[in-house]
């Protein structure tokens, strides 16, 4: 059965002792980041956290627990997808996008389970009141201060929501877009949305402003933890998060319709802040924010969301994260898309064996790369498709090795690397589009970028020498040792 709500989360993270309870009173002025921090650097990610007795800024007791490094470890991000492995997701991707028809009727009947899983779980609005709806609160009750936002790092501009589901819609196509951004409380009924140029919600919101409308917009906090997920997956534009987290977790996502504005948010959602975005008003100042990459982004304009409605279950629960220096929390979720979306990857670069985005690379800065190399030149075919490939276009360094490299290794990877590359030879610089927190682009949002062709060179390539072969020990030898070992005194093998 899949995990319905963040409370039937939190309770399998703590029967399956993944979870620890803080009940020691923490300020959510940087005290509780502090703790999360250092819980996230430790082996394997560390514990999920909830602090019962989150202390507000005006040093009041807040009612509302803290939940925070909920998917920070590979064993809760497949209790929150409901999968013993997360390949097992990216397998029933490639399964779908794989399928050839088969001659004969029932070769073709045989199909249709596997086709009708595909779309069999659209997301369903729910009628009446929904449990995020049990407290409505609007117009002078409307107080932000009341929930337990966090500021993260000393120099943040404030408290701010980090892990949001903000939901939005095109204008023109009308389809849904959930995305996570960062988002600051800037008073008791305004927030500043941090949207950046690459991503759907601010296309939806030029789309909005330049037809001079008012744009409606929800955060929803909590829910499933497959639709919580969703507003981070890279996905094509137009496809709906709340289909994809149907499918992930084999049931759709109940939705309920928002009390001020014509949208829809998980009926589940802890706590929904709903409101509007004028483009007729000027921009505000948000930031600056500790961010992904260990370095502060700076503060810069951004559009102002006005708070028309917070409707909350009884006792909700405030789930956020913490980004900063790697490895956190989100190098998690991140390495659970890598994996999810591999399958896609290798449909339109089918030479791919596997790709890995190291935790030190912060996602955008570093790619791994094996595959099956066939023919000269064709590393360098591979860097510039992932470069024409959504957000991979945001790559700054991608290294290409060969197949029997493993990328889930970068100690690995650069020792081949380093072995085999001639640097002036078989490194490739492009220019494009750079990820907006990148504060060494030559320009904003835009700059070069560095691909490695770290495979083994071909007499094509202008290699006339003879490419050396690994050191290896041969499996005789391998097994004797092997027999041997617990009689020699040594420490076990690893």
């Amino acid at each position: 059965m899949s995990i319905d709500s963040l409370p039937e989360f939190i309770a399998a993270l703590d029967h399956a002792g993944e979870l620890v309870r803080i009940n020691a009173p923490v300020r959510t002025h940087l005290e509780i980041a502090e703790i999360a921090d250092r819980v996230m650097k430790q082996p394997g990610g560390g514990p999920a956290l909830l602090f019962e007795h989150p202390i507000m800024p005006d040093g009041t007791r807040s009612a509302m627990p803290v939940a925070i490094n909920l998917f920070g470890s590979s064993r809760r991000m497949c209790m929150a997808f409901g999968v013993s492995r997360i390949d097992e997701i990216g397998e029933r991707i490639s399964e779908l996008v794989t399928m050839q028809v088969p001659e004969g009727l029932m070769g073709k009947l045989s199909m249709l389970p596997r086709l009708a899983e595909a779309a069999k779980y659209p997301p369903k609005v729910r009628s009446g009141r929904a449990p995020c709806q049990e407290v409505v609160l609007r117009g002078d009750d409307i107080d932000l201060d009341r929930i337990p936002f966090l500021q993260t790092w000393p120099g943040d501009g404030g408290r701010y929501i980090t892990l949001p589901m903000v939901i939005t819609r095109d204008p023109d196509r009308k389809t849904r877009n959930v995305g996570m951004y960062r988002v600051q409380v800037q008073g008791k009924r305004e927030l500043a949305m941090h949207w950046q140029r690459h991503k759907s919600g601010a296309a939806h919101w030029r789309a909005m402003a330049e037809r001079g409308e008012v744009m409606p917009v929800v955060i929803a906090l909590g829910g499933d933890p497959t639709a919580m997920y969703s507003g981070s997956a890279p996905l094509p534009p137009g496809i709906d998060e709340f289909l994809f987290a149907g499918f992930i977790r084999r049931q759709p996502v109940e939705l309920a319709r928002a009390i001020t504005c014509d949208l829809d948010v998980p009926a589940e959602s802890e706590i929904v802040i709903e409101g509007h975005i004028d483009p007729a008003e000027d921009l505000v100042m948000e930031g600056p924010f500790g961010d992904h990459t260990g370095f502060y982004s700076l503060a810069d304009l951004y559009p102002r969301m006005h708070v028309t409605a917070v409707t909350m279950k009884r006792a909700p629960v405030y789930p956020a994260t913490l980004v900063g220096r790697p490895p956190m929390e989100d190098y998690w979720l991140g390495n659970a898309t890598e994996r999810i979306f591999l399958p896609l990857l290798k449909l339109t670069v089918p030479e791919i064996v596997d790709y890995h985005m190291p935790a030190a690379g912060i996602f955008h800065n570093l790619v791994f790369v094996s595959i099956d190399k066939q023919y000269p030149g064709q590393a360098f075919k591979v860097m510039h498709a992932l470069w024409g490939q959504g957000l991979m276009a945001l790559s700054k360094v991608i290294v290409v090795v060969d197949s029997d490299v493993n990328v889930q290794d970068p100690d690995e990877v650069w020792w081949i690397a380093l072995n085999n590359i001639d640097p002036k030879r078989d490194t490739e610089f492009a220019r494009g589009p750079m990820d907006v927190l990148d504060h060494s682009s030559q320009h904003f949002t835009f700059g070069s970028k560095m691909g490695i062709d770290a495979t083994r060179k071909w007499p094509e390539e202008g290699f006339t020498r003879e490419w050396p072969e690994r050191i290896v020990m041969d499996d005789a030898t391998r097994q004797r040792v092997d027999e041997l070992w617990n009689s020699l005194g040594l420490d076990p093998q690893a």
